[in-house]
């Protein structure tokens, strides 16, 4: 296979219709490729979440009122602080772990209620995949619905891209055994 045809068959985020990129306040993607790790190696420290504020520091506050935990699963419920919010109620809607071919695939959506002003609401998805010559791709995109994102949305440069290049950057400190929180 070539360059070209790696690059032409990468996978994509799956969007439910409520969160299609460009239809909510505020969107962000970001994206790293690197040599070296494997999808295997990135997954476990993306979805054990008592691993998280070591390798990112814009977290706190993580607990599954439901039970089970630290590691995410289908249909998890956990809640988290970011970026200033109090602690938003999470809800695991997408859980397949990377396999040989088939990338590893997480979302959840993330809700803040309150005021009109406070109302938050959100999809987190991430998408970790091998790619040939001993590569990783790691994307994560979120759409935000809300005032606090379109806040957000306005800022420059926007805090969300800024803080979730900081969760991949630690994300492959992390997998490639480097400390050190970002």
């Amino acid at each position: 296979m070539s360059t070209q045809d790696a690059m032409n068959t990468m996978n994509a985020i799956n969007w439910p219709e409520k969160y299609l990129p460009g239809t909510g306040d505020n969107f962000v993607s970001n994206e790293v490729i690197v040599q070296g790790l494997t999808a295997a190696d990135v997954w476990h420290y993306l979805v054990d979440t008592s691993e998280w504020e070591s390798y990112y520091d814009n977290v706190a506050d993580i607990s599954f009122p439901d039970g089970g935990g630290p590691e995410l699963r289908e249909d998890a419920v956990f809640s988290f602080g970011t970026f200033g919010f109090p602690p938003l109620d999470a809800h695991v809607v997408e859980f397949q772990a990377p396999a040989e071919g088939i990338p590893g695939r997480l979302s959840w959506t993330a809700r803040q209620d309150g005021t009109p002003e406070e109302r938050l609401d959100v999809l987190h998805a991430w998408l970790v995949e091998d790619l040939p010559g001993g590569r990783v791709r790691v994307l994560t995109q979120e759409t935000q619905i809300g005032r606090p994102a379109a806040e957000l949305a306005r800022q420059t440069p926007n805090p969300m891209l800024n803080g979730h290049q900081a969760w991949l950057d630690g994300l492959v400190r992390a997998a490639s055994g480097k400390s050190g929180a970002a």
